[in-house]
């Protein structure tokens, strides 16, 4: 059975501005999205799943969705902030939905296959997708547990225009990772340092770490049974009153994926890579951007348009 691309499109990008999502970078008009479907369809993902706003969804169907007929079947979700488990309300004064892993289980009634988990606003490259598609398509039938992640340079994930957050990763010397600590503020600093700040706090101390750390670009390989292990532990993170008071509490993947392989439930592959990623986290990353992707139209990694008619 062909893997599945699961797209997480439902945020709305505050610190770039609007929806980077629905952005044209490419020379036709292409949004980075495009691109990450066109190299999974390459690499030999056979379905695409959004999650999305339903705010916007009149919007996407029309400027997203109808590129896609008859290339690839397309399906969407929704996430919202009161998708809850039953007994579950959302904290008065809460106004946004519980983070990446929250929207991961909106998927659970439209994928029954292995998927591969990216961001929307991520150029990931095409090798990140080769990589990924070959661990899943040679997963054996029924396969549970056995999860992956594709790991980048931390150097290669850096924006020029401000603090990003990745999930900073350690693996053991089979390659599965031990730990992934989602830090929201990491940097290179003047020094020429690669940093994050403790307690992921604006005025948080810097603490440095080896420019070269594997970081997780929120690009996982997971078997269906990972919706079933998130249901379970996002009630018991409901149920921790810290997290209720916390009004930007966020369910992460990395801290779904900490749990399972702690305790013994799972195990990711930490899966290398020759890709660098850039992408749009700040409006001011545009520029670059769009001259990246132009550079690799030039040189004949990509068609254009990408999608001929």
């Amino acid at each position: 059975m062909k893997p599945t691309l699961f797209l997480l499109a439902a945020g709305m990008g505050s610190r770039y501005g609007g929806l980077k999502q629905l952005d044209g970078l490419g020379p036709n008009g292409e949004t980075i999205m495009d691109y990450s479907i066109y190299d999974a369809i390459q690499a030999g993902f056979g379905k695409v799943v959004w999650v999305i706003r339903r705010d916007f969804e009149e919007q996407f169907r029309s400027q997203i969705l109808s590129k896609y007929e008859g290339r690839i079947p397309c399906e969407l979700c929704f996430q919202s902030i009161d998708s809850l488990p039953a007994g579950f309300a959302v904290p008065e004064g809460r106004q946004k939905p519980w983070g990446t892993n929250h929207a991961v289980l909106m998927g659970k009634e439209v994928i029954h296959e292995p998927f591969c988990v990216i961001n929307c606003d991520d150029f990931y490259n095409r090798d990140a997708f080769r990589v990924m598609g070959q661990f899943l398509a040679n997963l054996p039938k029924g396969a549970k547990g056995q999860y992956a992640m594709v790991g980048f340079r931390c150097c290669n994930t850096l924006s020029e225009n401000g603090t990003v957050s990745r999930g900073v990763c350690s693996k053991d010397a089979e390659g599965h990772l031990t730990t992934c600590v989602e830090r929201t503020k990491i940097a290179r600093l003047d020094d020429g340092s690669v940093a994050y700040r403790a307690d992921n706090k604006d005025d948080g101390e810097w603490v440095r770490i080896d420019e070269n750390v594997p970081v997780s670009m929120n690009m996982w390989g997971f078997t269906p049974d990972y919706f079933e292990n998130s249901e379970a532990y996002f009630k018991a993170f409901l149920s921790d009153p810290a997290n209720m008071r916390n009004l930007k509490s966020e369910f992460f993947i990395p801290l779904m994926i900490n749990k399972l392989i702690t305790e013994g439930t799972a195990t990711c592959q930490v899966l290398d890579t020759t890709s660098q990623w850039f992408g749009v986290t700040y409006a001011e990353d545009r520029p670059a951007t769009v001259s990246r992707i132009a550079a690799l139209v030039a040189d004949g990694t990509y068609p254009s348009p990408l999608f001929a008619e």
